[in-house]
C-alpha cells in the first residue's frame, strides 16, 4: 500500500539568470492572489511566495503518493513538476511568447534537501546581489508573516521557514556577515551627497539597468529620492523601474533635456562614450545650474571633454570601487565560516522535516 508523504519544493527565477530589467515579466502584480492559485495545483496545500527585486521564487508543500513523488531533478520528475508550475504561472504573469518558449530552461525547480540548503544561503545573504545585505533577510521574514496572515502557508512551511529564520539569524550574529554591509549604490550615492546634496528638489537621473545601477536604484529608493531611469531600450528601462523603481524615460528624450537634471548616475556596459561634448553642448551651455555625473561604468561611457561645459564636475568609479571592493572583501572572507555552518545545519533541518511526515 502506498504511504501519503509530502514534498517541499522551490521553482525560482532570479537575477542569476535573468536579466534585472527582464525580471519584471515573471513578476506578480498580486502575491497572495498568486499564492492561492499555486494551491489549486492538485495536492498541494501549502505556498509562500518570495518576490523581491532580484527574484521570484515560490516554495510548494505537496503530499503526495510515494510512488507518484518523482524526483523534480530527473527528467520525468522536472516535466511533471514544470508543466503544473507552468501552466499556473504564466497567466498571473507579463511573459512574452518568447520568454513562454525558454520558460523549461529558465525556471530552477528542486525539492527536499536542496530546498533547505537554498534557504538557508539565502536567509544568510550568501545568495543576495551584495553578500550579507540585511534586506533580504528583512522581505523573507515579510513574507512568512503575510503568508502565514493570509492562510496560504501551513505547518509546514511555517516550521522550515521560522528554522530557517533562527538559523540565520544566529548565523549573522556570529559571523558578522552582515555587519557594516554597504553595497555600490550605498557609497555611490553617499559620495555624490557629500559633493552637492541630495535631496527631494534635486532632479535626478540613473542611465542603465544592469546590476549596478539597480544598487544605485535601490539605495535611492530607500532614501526617497525621486529619480528617472533610461536606457538604449524604453523596454529596458521600464522592467527595470518595474521591480526598483524611478520614472523610465526614453534616452533620446534625456539627451535633449539634459540640462534640467542636478545629479546624473551614469552605470552602463556600453564600449563607446555614451555621452560626449558634442551631444549635450549644445543644450547644456545655457544652464545656469551645475550638473554633478559619476560615471560608474567600466569602461567609462562618459567623455571627459564634456567637463569643458560650464557648471560640469565629472566623478569616475575609482573613487567608490576602491571603497566597494574593500568591504566586499571583508565579507567574502567571512563566507566559508557561514557555509561551514550551514553545511552542519541542512541535515539537522532535513531531518527535522522529516519527522513533521512522520
Amino acid at each position: 500500500m502506498n504511504q501519503v508523504h509530502f514534498d517541499v519544493m522551490n521553482a525560482r527565477v532570479t537575477f542569476k539568470n535573468v536579466p534585472l530589467h527582464a525580471l519584471a515579466k515573471y513578476t506578480f502584480k498580486d502575491v497572495l492572489a498568486a499564492s492561492e492559485e499555486f494551491k489549486k495545483i492538485s495536492g498541494v496545500d501549502e505556498c509562500i511566495i518570495i518576490q523581491t527585486a532580484s527574484r521570484v521564487e515560490i516554495f510548494l508543500v505537496s503530499n503526495v503518493e510515494t510512488s507518484d513523488s518523482p524526483d523534480a531533478r530527473r527528467a520525468e520528475g522536472k516535466t511533471l513538476v514544470l508543466n503544473q508550475i507552468k501552466d499556473t504561472w504564466i497567466p498571473l504573469s507579463s511573459l512574452e511568447q518568447i520568454d513562454i518558449d525558454h520558460f523549461d530552461q529558465t525556471l530552477e525547480v528542486y525539492k527536499g534537501d536542496d530546498v533547505y540548503l537554498h534557504l538557508l544561503r539565502l536567509v544568510s545573504g550568501l545568495d543576495s546581489p551584495v553578500v550579507g545585505k540585511q534586506k533580504v533577510f528583512d522581505e523573507i521574514v515579510l513574507s512568512l508573516a503575510k503568508s502565514k496572515s493570509a492562510g496560504v502557508s501551513g505547518k509546514i512551511l511555517n516550521k522550515l521557514f521560522e528554522s530557517v529564520i533562527r538559523l540565520a539569524t544566529r548565523m549573522r550574529d556570529t559571523t558578522g556577515i552582515s555587519k557594516d554591509v554597504l553595497s555600490l549604490g550605498d557609497i555611490a550615492v553617499k559620495l555624490v551627497d557629500e559633493k552637492t546634496g541630495l535631496d527631494a528638489k534635486k532632479k535626478v537621473l540613473l542611465i542603465g539597468t544592469g546590476k549596478p545601477a539597480a544598487m544605485v536604484a535601490k539605495t535611492l529608493k530607500t532614501k526617497g529620492i525621486n529619480f528617472d531611469v533610461t536606457s538604449r531600450e524604453i523596454e529596458r528601462a521600464t522592467g527595470f523601474t518595474t521591480l526598483l523603481g524611478g520614472n523610465p524615460v526614453e534616452f533620446n528624450e534625456v539627451l535633449s533635456g539634459f540640462d534640467k537634471y542636478d545629479v546624473i548616475f551614469v552605470a552602463t556596459t556600453c564600449d563607446y562614450f555614451l555621452i560626449t561634448y558634442d551631444r549635450i553642448h549644445l543644450v547644456m551651455e545655457e544652464k545656469k545650474k551645475g550638473t554633478l555625473i559619476l560615471d560608474l561604468s567600466d569602461p567609462r561611457t562618459v567623455d571627459e571633454g564634456i567637463t569643458k561645459l560650464p557648471g560640469i564636475k565629472l566623478l569616475f568609479r575609482d573613487q567608490v570601487y576602491e571603497i566597494y571592493e574593500e568591504s566586499v572583501k571583508t565579507r567574502i572572507g567571512i563566507v566559508p565560516a557561514v557555509e561551514k555552518i550551514i553545511a552542519k545545519e541542512v541535515p539537522i533541518l532535513s531531518v527535522t522535516m522529516k519527522r513533521l511526515d512522520a
